[in-house]
């Protein structure tokens, strides 16, 4: 497809080349080191995998166009910077050296002096790269999203959870093929779509695009993808065509990333700013309201505590799982998940709302809610030689983790001892909280590394033990994972349960900027001998 075409309608500046003549065959990229024959380079300012600087890297692979960032010194907006310079307005003006579309064709200038590059590749300068990158990714691979049924799950809590209900209730309910993309990769069924690893449970705009249309030609007729705040904040969910949005719940985290919970919250409710056409809203949350303001008339909303379009009560919690009465309307039915806990019972309500909202048969979906498999990673479990039971879940909030070792406490016929620790270069002031949460909540815990990234592990672990040993519960501090995962099994006797927490289904572990191999559940049943 022409650069030209992929371009058209928005305002953008030729620095070298032809956009009618550059052919994009080879797909895009945020990232140099992907560039294949015929690709385009998208040059976003600060990203690890690319950026300006790394333009000449991307033509030597293959790119042949490149798309940079920067305002043009024509049009009122100050001196024109060097490719990837700059930020574009926060309004929508176009400086006067742009072209938008095919209205006008802008004069052609050159490459700043010394960025070296072949005269036959073609670059560009738009005024805001982060909202036209989906618009191109869209476009290039068919805007796919409008060929299914999209739903985005946001939340602080239960994103990869209520995505993955969504695909296992169509699935069991109709036999349906459905495409999940989230913190546990990307999948249509049971088969994995081959992506390079990353940390992104919201996939950059040209994978996510690419991604879409790969369900869209596999024969995908739903998908439903995690929608985290920092993909919302940087646009990546723009031009995904969402049919509903859900919302699960809002509470403290990542303000590493936003500094406060406003911004946090904000940067949710930009999926409920005109990117989804309907949306599915927990009115426990009281987020949920400012939603309902936002997009009324086209809001549901599901409770456990309240008055709402999709309700639970009757609930009976048990370590084998959760049964409820489910209401909609004037109808009841009588309902089970195999996951205990109310918050998978509230998270069951947000799937069977968005599925039922999408014209999926109620009763059939209520009918097939004890027969989801669990989520890897989320509550999932195994029973030691020795009794004791072993739960892994991806609970790395205060939130969270206070919700998993509440229903534990709940049922544990004996002590609950948990595992857990805190991310590297992550908001600090959870750490504390979060050590507070697990020694009330605990008998014992086993303060360890969760992906500490760059930060020393021993000082992330000092954090944590200042809201622990408020509590006066006994704790070991075992810095290396497995290490503490053995300790906590070794002392875990007959009918005690051993939570470990914090990385869930993951395969890694970030540490010192390396990405170590390391499975929980894996090296638990190995330790155990289970």
């Amino acid at each position: 497809m022409q650069l030209s075409e992929l371009l058209n309608g928005h305002h953008h500046q030729v620095l070298q080349g032809d956009a009618t003549r550059a052919e994009i065959t080879g797909g895009m990229s945020f990232d140099a080191g992907e560039m294949r024959p015929g690709s385009l380079f998208i040059a976003v300012p600060g990203h690890g995998g690319g950026g300006p600087e790394a333009v000449a890297q991307a033509v030597e692979r293959g790119a042949v166009a490149v798309l940079v960032e920067g305002m043009s010194g024509g049009g009122g907006g100050g001196e024109a910077p060097g490719p990837g310079g700059g930020r574009a307005p926060a309004d929508d003006r176009a400086p006067a050296a742009y072209a938008q579309g095919s209205e006008r064709v802008p004069e052609r200038v050159d490459v700043p002096e010394g960025a070296g590059l072949p005269a036959g590749v073609c670059v560009v300068r738009v005024p805001d790269i982060r909202t036209l990158s989906p618009v191109v990714a869209s476009r290039y691979y068919g805007e796919p999203g409008r060929a299914m049924d999209v739903v985005a799950v946001t939340g602080t809590n239960g994103k990869t959870s209520v995505s993955s209900m969504v695909e296992s209730l169509l699935a069991l309910a109709e036999g349906a093929r459905v495409g999940v993309i989230g913190t546990g990769g990307s999948r249509i069924g049971r088969g994995a779509i081959p992506m390079p690893w990353s940390v992104l449970s919201t996939p950059e705009t040209p994978d996510l695009q690419y991604l879409l249309g790969y369900m869209r030609d596999h024969g995908a007729g739903s998908v439903a993808l995690e929608a985290t705040s920092m993909g919302l904040l940087t646009h990546r969910l723009d031009r995904t065509f969402l049919d509903v949005g859900i919302f699960t719940n809002l509470t403290q985290d990542h303000l590493d990333d936003h500094g406060t919970m406003e911004n946090y919250k904000n940067a949710k409710l930009r999926l409920f700013r005109g990117l989804c056409r309907r949306a599915v809203v927990n009115a426990d949350d009281p987020v949920g309201a400012e939603i309902q303001a936002l997009m009324p008339g086209a809001t549901i909303t599901y409770s456990l505590e309240t008055e709402a379009d999709y309700r639970a009560t009757d609930l009976v919690v048990d370590a084998s799982g959760s049964r409820f009465t489910l209401h909609h309307g004037d109808r009841k039915y009588p309902a089970a998940i195999p996951t205990p806990g109310r918050y998978s019972v509230s998270n069951a309500l947000a799937a069977v709302a968005a599925c039922h909202l999408l014209g999926h048969d109620l009763e059939a979906l209520v009918g097939v809610l004890d027969r989801m498999p669990t989520v890897p990673g989320r509550f999932e479990s195994f029973e030691t030689p020795q009794g004791a039971s072993v739960i892994v879940d991806y609970a790395h909030s205060p939130d969270s983790l206070e919700k998993v070792l509440a229903v534990i406490r709940g049922f544990a016929p004996a002590r609950v001892i948990t595992v857990f620790g805190c991310g590297g270069d992550r908001d600090v002031t959870k750490r504390a909280i979060m050590g507070v949460i697990a020694g009330e909540l605990s008998d014992l815990c086993v303060l360890t590394s969760d992906n500490p990234r760059t930060e020393d592990p021993e000082a992330i672990l000092d954090h944590v033990t200042v809201g622990l040993t408020r509590t006066g519960t006994p704790f070991e501090r075992r810095a290396d994972r497995r290490d503490a995962i053995r300790y906590a099994l070794a002392a875990a006797g007959k009918d005690d349960v051993v939570l470990i927490a914090g990385k869930g289904a993951e395969q890694h572990q970030l540490a010192g900027g390396e990405l170590i191999p390391f499975s929980d559940m894996e090296v638990a049943r190995d330790l155990a001998g289970a």
